[in-house]
């Protein structure tokens, strides 16, 4: 199918294609899933979040950050508690180890990035950025 597609609709296999070894390349390197890492890094700019705004923040189901923030609580990395006013409210931080854990992620996921975009000078990075960005507001756009 592919061979048979417009040059814009190999970009859109190419972008898929992409996306899909590259989550598993990411978690390889970083131990940690992209969409655990952006929850990660909510949680460090806080001292503590409603889980409902941090599933908004990041963008996930709640299924998801619900699993999420369970195997992160177990690993140490985060604590969630109960609103005593309302028992219907998580709040969510990182715990100490999780505080410290983060420098080390950063260091491990910017080592990912160099290695992704390796040969790039700054001007491409900063021109595929920009077209990127206009990919993504198209998609959102979409109805």
């Amino acid at each position: 199918m592919r061979r048979n597609c417009s040059e814009k609709g190999k970009i859109i296999y190419q972008l898929n294609d992409i996306y899909k070894f590259m989550s598993p390349k990411f978690e390889q390197c970083t131990g940690l899933s992209q969409s655990r890492m952006d929850l990660l890094h909510v949680l460090f700019e806080v001292d503590e979040i409603n889980q409902s705004a941090l599933r908004e923040e990041i963008s996930i189901d709640h299924a998801a950050i619900t699993r999420h923030l369970k195997q992160l609580e177990e690993k140490g990395m985060v604590a969630r508690r109960k609103n005593p006013e309302d028992n219907r409210v998580t709040f969510v931080r990182l715990t100490k180890q999780g505080r410290d854990q983060i420098d080390s992620f950063k260091s491990e996921k910017q080592q990912f990035i160099d290695r992704v975009l390796k040969d790039f000078s700054e001007d491409e990075i900063s021109d595929l950025s920009d077209k990127l960005t206009r990919i993504q507001q198209n998609v959102t756009n979409i109805n």
